[in-house]
């Protein structure tokens, strides 16, 4: 299946370069560009994307408002994937909290952003391993205590379950945890698929900063 991406950025030469790109991809198709905030809100409704490449700093409405309101919408199944200049940029960590799926660079080479794409379609691995375990970390410090809300929703998994999710937010693969529990890789796809009804989330991603805000995995230096 086609893959269906919009572009927010308020440069338009990211905007054609990364559609340039992205339709040179086989499976993937840029379906929309909008110039702000407000607009990718409004285009997301129009024509239902699977992706959203999402700068943060644009006028009329921001990157990070415009997340929240397209990820809580009813019903919303569409990932958004922020776009930064920098690795560490502050704001990501506000867009994690809005419901980003991940994130990018946008010196990202051609391969890196059509595979960060598809990455985030499948919804079944963390974006940059490395880089998201350390911005995680940093944005769960700036968290404050465990909300007992979510901390009572860890109760509902199962002691395996657990272990699946405080591997995950450690930025493990499914192989990468399948290896580490000694079991096949679809029996951890199925723990994986069970985490996020139960915890009623939407990727990986928020997996993880589900089990920081939780306190279930207390922040570590990298």
């Amino acid at each position: 299946m086609t893959i269906r991406v919009l572009i927010a950025d308020d440069q338009a030469m990211v905007r054609q370069g990364f559609t340039v790109l992205l339709n040179a991809e086989p499976g993937i198709e840029v379906i929309g560009q909008a110039v702000d905030g407000r607009e990718a809100v409004s285009k997301v409704a129009e024509l239902d994307p699977d992706v959203v490449l999402m700068d943060i700093r644009m006028p009329e409405l921001g990157g990070i408002e415009a997340t929240r309101r397209i990820t809580r919408a009813p019903g919303a199944t569409v990932k958004v994937l922020v776009l930064t200049t920098f690795d560490l940029d502050e704001y990501v960590y506000e867009a994690l909290r809005a419901g980003a799926s991940g994130f990018l660079l946008k010196d990202a080479s051609a391969s890196q952003l059509a595979e960060a794409v598809r990455v985030v379609a499948a919804g079944d691995a963390l974006l940059s391993p490395n880089i998201t375990r350390r911005l995680i970390t940093e944005f769960s410090r700036t968290a404050g205590a465990p909300r007992t809300p979510l901390k009572e929703r860890v109760g509902d998994l199962t002691e395996r379950e657990t272990e699946v999710l405080n591997l995950i937010a450690q930025g493990l693969s499914n192989a990468e945890i399948a290896s580490r529990l000694v079991v096949a890789e679809q029996t951890v796809k199925t723990h994986v698929s069970r985490i996020l009804v139960k915890l009623g989330l939407r990727d990986r991603t928020q997996a993880a900063v589900f089990a920081y805000e939780t306190g279930l995995i207390r922040p570590t230096g990298y």
